[in-house]
């Protein structure tokens, strides 16, 4: 078996010992990075396009909710994420797949099902977890929709506006001109059907929080 790289994101020591224990049994040859927070999370896949997954935790320090995942999506979409929570309602799945991750794995999961999970994904597929009815709730359906259409560039600014960065900030982050972040500024709200920029942070964090906000 080909050796793999992975990054373990989540702030309990002891559930990331859980999870490299779960990918070690993949194979002798994998590597295994740690991130401890959404920061790390970020330096990790970004200087890195070797990795071949990561495993996210959607209540890491840093990020709230799924607004993680938009962001390491539009950050690097070539690297499948698998999400990783003890939030594991099927209104939180479904979401979590239709913003790009290729599985869920809830925290109450066997050593067993984790390796299936991770394997399944690695070989291309999408993991649901198993007896898990996604139904048929699109309460936030046009949203979400609108949210897929950004390009990884939109995704990454958008990110940034929800952490209050002004457009000079952001073009230090991105490496690009104020005109060029101004840019993608308006057709992030054209796209979201919104009119500014306070209007497309409340979308971000309409995915990213609902139906998390209780418990994170």
């Amino acid at each position: 078996m080909p050796g793999y790289r992975f990054v373990v994101a989540d702030d309990h020591p002891l559930f990331r010992g859980a999870l490299q224990q779960a990918l070690g049994g993949l194979g002798a040859n994998c590597e295994i990075l740690e991130a401890g927070d959404f920061a790390d999370a970020k330096a990790l896949i970004s200087r890195d396009p070797d990795i071949d997954l990561m495993l996210l935790d959607l209540a890491m320090p840093g990020a709230s909710g799924l607004t993680g995942l938009v962001a390491l999506r539009g950050l690097c979409p070539a690297v499948p994420i698998v999400i990783v929570s003890a939030h594991d309602d099927p209104q939180t799945i479904r979401r979590a797949l239709e913003l790009g991750a290729s599985g869920f794995i809830s925290k109450s999961a066997r050593m067993d099902e984790m390796r299936r999970a991770v394997q399944t994904v690695l070989d291309g597929g999408i993991y649901i977890p198993d007896g898990v009815d996604l139904g048929e709730g699109r309460d936030e359906e046009e949203l979400i929709n609108r949210m897929r259409t950004l390009t990884p560039q939109q995704a990454r600014v958008l990110s940034m506006l929800g952490e209050g960065l002004l457009n000079k900030q952001i073009a230090y982050e991105l490496n690009v001109s104020e005109a060029t972040v101004k840019a993608h500024v308006s057709a992030i709200l054209q796209k979201l059907g919104v009119d500014s920029r306070t209007q497309a942070v409340i979308c971000l964090s309409r995915i990213g929080t609902t139906p998390l906000s209780e418990s994170i």
